[in-house]
């Protein structure tokens, strides 16, 4: 039907995605390579925000892809730090996909768990790009959350020689919470008092954290270090100008006052940025070589992501019957309505 419409609830959602680790680290990396041809389409993500209330806002992130994927959207995600407190998740979202050949919407999803694994499967594949030690054997959890569950769970699939993990939050409960969650994933979890001595032993280091401004101000990190900055705004602009910078998209991660964009206002230019990993991943750029030094990769979170993985869903809930499909979502077409 011409107007029919698929809606997948989130435990739908959760279900068809379940042990799909590796299949969603290749649709991040086909996303990355797509964009990185210019084989999409992405306005800047659209931030609503509060007068009275700073840490709350809302996203739009429109997106096309191409590429085999073939099919547009948008993301509508909301970020309510409060709602942890009421025992509700952070984030929620609603995804929607729209046909190339009419432009109608086709499919309405729960968007907050696909943002949670499309974000986890850009770390994997920035760690598999970017890691000096291939064979590393401990990662470093900074905010101990519902993304930093996904991203540990990412990266085992994408680097299987992790078997330790260190852990910091600034609530001790939800680290506690985390390390049990956790406790079948590795063989080893200790829960660090402090960021510092972290810091300066871990080689991979994943930040997801709530921060509104840089909290690392000077730290002394670990040679050939990775810190995945997937929070964006939790190190300084003087640390960001002293490592190697991978993005996803220069353009998109400058701004909203993340510590890509603090580290232009201070530099006055983009020119600390080595490359995407797009880029990379293509082969068109290597990433600067400074030797062994802190390498640091801040992905803004790139609507293409969802829109591929939506897509990847979509399919997988047709073979498998799943959802609720609406025959008649959309109106009829106004000349047959106006006729009658």
């Amino acid at each position: 039907m011409h107007d029919a419409m698929l809606i997948l609830k989130g435990d739908e959602v959760d279900r068809l995605l379940a042990g799909k680790e590796r299949d969603l680290i290749e649709i991040a990396r086909q996303a990355y390579q797509a964009h990185a041809r210019g084989n999409t389409s992405l306005p800047h993500s659209s931030f609503l925000r509060f007068p009275k209330n700073q840490k709350n806002r809302i996203i739009a992130l429109p997106a096309y892809i191409g590429d085999g994927f073939d099919v547009a959207g948008i993301k509508w995600v909301s970020s309510f730090p409060g709602n942890l407190d009421s025992g509700l998740d952070r984030a929620s979202a609603v995804l929607v996909l729209n046909s190339m050949t009419t432009g109608r919407p086709f499919a309405i999803m729960e968007g907050s768990i696909i943002s949670a694994k499309r974000t986890a499967a850009s770390a994997a594949v920035a760690a598999e790009c970017l890691l000096q030690d291939k064979n590393i054997d401990e990662l470093a959890i900074i905010g101990c959350g519902l993304i930093s569950h996904e991203i540990l769970r990412f990266l085992k699939a994408a680097v299987p020689t992790i078997r330790n993990l260190v852990l910091y939050d600034l609530n001790i409960e939800r680290a506690r919470q985390f390390k049990r969650a956790s406790a079948d994933l590795v063989d080893r979890i200790e829960i660090f008092d402090s960021i510092d001595a972290i810091l300066q032993r871990a080689k991979l280091i994943s930040f997801a954290t709530t921060a509104a401004c840089p909290h690392v101000l000077d730290a002394t990190f670990s040679s050939e270090a990775l810190i995945l900055h997937v929070s964006l705004r939790d190190l300084s602009p003087e640390v960001i100008l002293s490592a190697r910078n991978v993005v996803d998209d220069a353009d998109h991660v400058s701004r909203e006052q993340t510590s890509i964009h603090l580290a232009e206002q201070l530099a006055g230019n983009r020119s600390f940025i080595s490359c995407s990993i797009g880029d990379i991943l293509i082969g068109k750029c290597i990433p600067e070589d400074k030797g062994r030094c802190l390498t640091i990769f801040s992905p803004f979170g790139l609507g293409i992501l969802d829109i591929a993985v939506g897509r990847y869903i979509y399919q997988l809930a047709s073979e498998a019957g799943v959802g609720t499909q609406i025959e008649s979502f959309l109106p009829r077409p106004w000349v047959e309505r106006a006729s009658v």
